[in-house]
């Protein structure tokens, strides 16, 4: 859609007088802005995403499509794929009302410890770029504006409010500005400024927002910033930033309006701003008269469909010994179904990003579905039950006012007078239906009748004065202050607070739950409870049996909410306690093994040399089960190579940390050597390099062809030919990576420069036609404040993945208009030493 030009809105910027611009520049509450008669201007409601639209109302009530996470769109290395799934994201965002999604992430996989990394696409900018820049072009093309976020180095969660991020200036611009850069190419409306700092800067007053965002790369778009991220008046109104969200409170709206009376910030900076938020109104229909919202075009049955495909799109198949996979469904007689998380998976990550599945078909019933009538299907947990409390949900749980399955909900004042009232579906209630308003308290109760008799963990999740009764027995009273202004702990994922209370089995009893609700502490509350300790060694002797005596094992493992959240980062790429033992005897059980990793980002696998066959399925949304039976049965390729790389152990990974030092700074000391860069740097083997992934064929690479030489600054094609060498039709990923040994600036070993994806039949060959940008053979020079390609001769290396390229060519770039003498100082970086901290 054509942006407006200056001669639209500057008429319109005439009709506001200083305080109509200024109010305009915060937003009215959590998830809109302001309107504005005067103009035409209607509210714009922005909403988080990436794996899904929530809305305005985080509600367990109002459901949404759950796409695979961000880690398992990137593995499909597929951008046409992408862009489906983000016109599938714009009709689910029109249909809730939504005109600005806050997706997608574009930050990067810095090291695997990331609490956030499911979020993110990859470890690699250019993969990362490309798939975002798909997405975007997929959101938009249903009038929803897309939003790059987090600009920029919010790689990390530790401290993330804070956290000062120092990066010399060519890491900076050649790799965690790179996927910005694509966005911004592909034409993205929105970019949210991130909230910790760069060189010392907070991001959202960063001069960086305006060069190189705004000036050097063209952006016409609206910089809206995270939420509360603008914390101050002067630097962030005289910045690039354009709009402070949530309102109606923030530095500008209690004194942007004096500051720019008082001369203090110029006109003309806050005329940009509201010409900016004006032309994001015009591009998704909030400015001017009503135009007819579009509507889904994809009936129920087939955004389920475009889903599940998804699934195996991502899927990665890391280990296949003895061609385990695929399963034929005739030759089997029964199959174990063996973890907790074959029914209770994990669809999505937690944090911001949470919405509330329509559906979830889980790994246990897509695989039953599957082999209907054909073979038998045992599902052994293997583990007991989590001691980590849940939310209370629909199965066992009535509402004691109207007997419905789930809970009461109720606001009180001071005196313990109910001012509202709702009947939920969950004991998570992250906010009610109605503004708390002069609310004092919050209050869930239920009628809860046990599973299991013994010792029963309850928990209420939240801030301030708690208490909890179950049978009219108080279990947990004090008062818990607020301890974080990180607001997905505030107002997504409070704490839990625990107390024991003694059951017995079948019995109902009344919980009820109350906690205060002090001023900035969030109205989130949660009512949860974890069933008496089970037998481990039971449990594992029962899953090892069941296995034994099936044709087949499919054990699926993963990660917690616990361990892979938005709000911090992991402490440990180690599975939950048990899950390796489990794996491990299920194996020595059962010769025909498979795997199903169930996780956002990578985890150690300590045991992945033992088991035949080793599947990655991310967190695969809300069609998981059906996606995964598709591949596991063969109807469908595991199409997944892998975004980041995978280590055997946490201690081989050669860049880990993710926490400040004692001064409040990140340093990022390894320069652009993240990923496959750094394990190829360090000489180590991981266990699964980037761009690795089995399909059900196999291929051979025969032949790469490529200019022998070409201009400094000029795109080319690389060629590659390869051969199905399998007995079925196949897809292949082939990807091309650049070396040079012999350079005066310092360089990864290698690095991505273009990739593409081919089919053939079973010996049939095929032609992968890999599109080079002409910046692929340049670096960034600091002095001259630009890009330059160092004359000379340069390697292409081509196969499937970072760690297997069979063909290499060489490749000799001339002299061009970007091009800097061999060994001439211009800025770049000389024997190895990078350029001073930037700022």
């Amino acid at each position: 859609m054509a942006a407006m030009t200056d001669e639209e809105t500057d008429p319109l910027l005439d009709k506001l007088d200083a305080a109509q611009k200024v109010r305009l520049l915060t937003g009215a509450s959590t998830w809109r802005t302001y309107g504005e008669g005067a103009v035409g201007l209607r509210p714009l409601t922005l909403s988080d995403g990436p794996a899904g639209v929530r809305g305005e109302a985080w509600d367990e009530r109002e459901t949404s499509l759950v796409l695979p996470s961000p880690t398992a769109l990137a593995a499909s290395w597929d951008e046409r794929l992408l862009t489906d799934l983000g016109a599938l994201l714009a009709s689910e965002a029109r249909r809730k009302g939504v005109d600005v999604l806050l997706a997608p992430t574009l930050n990067l996989h810095r090291s695997p410890l990331g609490g956030r990394h499911f979020e993110c696409f990859s470890e690699d900018p250019l993969l990362t770029g490309r798939t975002g820049a798909a997405l975007i072009r997929g959101i938009q093309s249903g009038g929803v504006a897309a939003t790059a976020k987090h600009f920029v180095g919010n790689d990390a969660e530790t401290d993330r409010l804070n956290v000062d991020v120092h990066m010399d200036e060519r890491t900076l611009h050649e790799v965690y500005l790179a996927p910005f850069e694509e966005a911004v190419a592909a034409g993205v409306w929105a970019v949210m400024s991130a909230y910790n700092k760069v060189g010392g800067v907070t991001m959202s007053a960063s001069p960086l927002l305006e060069h190189p965002l705004k000036d050097d790369w063209g952006f016409d778009g609206l910089v809206v910033s995270d939420w509360g991220g603008v914390r101050t008046l002067l630097d962030a109104a005289r910045s690039g930033q354009d709009l402070a969200m949530p309102g109606p409170d923030s530095p500008w709206a209690a004194g942007l309006l004096a500051a720019l009376d008082q001369g203090l910030v110029s006109a003309g900076a806050v005329d940009d701003k509201v010409r900016r938020l004006l032309r994001l109104a015009g591009r998704v229909g909030a400015l001017g008269p009503a135009r007819p919202v579009r509507r889904p075009v994809l009936a129920p049955d087939a955004r389920r469909a475009l889903l599940r495909r998804a699934v195996s799109a991502g899927a990665v198949l890391l280990r296949n010994e003895g061609g385990v996979l695929p399963l034929d469904p005739a030759g089997l007689g029964s199959v174990a179904v063996i973890g907790p998380h074959a029914t209770a998976v994990r669809v999505q990550g937690g944090g911001s990003a949470e919405v509330f599945p329509e559906q979830v078909v889980t790994p246990l019933a897509g695989i039953e579905r599957a082999l209907d009538g054909v073979a038998d299907v045992i599902h052994r947990p293997g583990l007991p039950p989590s001691d980590r409390p849940e939310p209370l949900g629909r199965d066992r749980t009535r509402d004691p006012r109207n007997g419905e399955p789930g809970v009461l909900v109720r606001l009180l004042d001071g005196q313990g007078a109910e001012l509202h009232a709702e009947h939920r579906l969950s004991g998570r209630i992250v906010e009610p239906s109605v503004p708390a308003g002069d609310a004092a308290l919050v209050e869930i109760r239920a009628l809860y009748r046990p599973a299991a008799s013994g010792v029963w963990t309850w928990a209420v999740g939240g801030w301030g004065d708690i208490a909890l009764s179950v049978d009219g027995v108080e279990v947990l009273s004090g008062t818990f202050p607020l301890d974080s202004d990180d607001p997905t702990r505030v107002h997504v994922a409070p704490p839990l607070h625990t107390g024991p209370a003694e059951l017995a089995a079948g019995r109902e009893v009344e919980v009820v739950a109350r906690r205060s609700l002090a001023p900035g502490s969030g109205v989130a509350t949660v009512l949860a409870a974890a069933p008496p300790a089970g037998d481990a060694a039971a449990a594992l002797a029962d899953a090892v049996s069941a296995a034994r005596a099936a044709d087949v094992a499919v054990v699926v493992v993963g990660t917690t909410e616990q361990s892979e959240s938005e709000g911090h980062d992991r402490e440990s790429l180690d599975l939950p306690e048990g899950q390796d033992a489990l794996v491990r005897a299920v194996a020595r059980a059962n010769p025909r093994t498979v795997v199903v990793v169930n996780a956002g980002g990578p985890v150690a696998l300590p045991w992945h040399t033992r088991v035949p066959a080793l599947l990655l399925a991310w967190f695969p949304g809300q069609e998981a089960g059906d996606g995964l039976a598709d591949v596991l049965f063969g109807r469908t390729e595991p199409g997944g190579r892998l975004p980041t790389t995978w280590a055997a152990a946490q201690h081989d990974v050669p860049v880990l940390g993710t926490a400040p030092g004692a001064d409040g700074r990140l340093r990022y000391e390894e320069g652009p050597h993240i990923g496959y860069r750094a394990w190829l740097r360090s000489g180590a083997e991981p266990a699964y390099w980037f761009g690795h992934g089995l399909g059900y064929t196999g291929w051979t690479y025969e032949e790469l062809t490529a200019p022998a030489s070409v201009r400094a600054g000029e795109p080319f094609d690389v060629r590659v030919r390869v051969r199905n060498s399998g007995r079925r039709r196949g897809r292949e990923v082939v990807q091309v990576y650049l070396a040079r040994t012999d350079s005066a600036v310092e360089r990864p070993v290698r690095r991505l420069i273009g990739y593409a994806a081919v089919e053939a039949d079973p010996g049939q060959s095929a032609v992968a036609v890999v599109r080079v940008s002409g910046r692929a053979l340049a670096h960034w020079a600091p002095r001259r404040g630009g890009w330059e390609t160092e004359p000379g001769g340069f390697t292409l290396l081509g196969g499937g993945s970072a760690g297997d390229l069979p063909l290499t060519a060489g490749l000799t770039a001339q002299a061009g208009p970007d091009s800097a003498g061999k060994g001439s100082d211009n800025g770049s970086e000389h024997n190895g030493e990078r350029s001073p901290l930037m700022l």
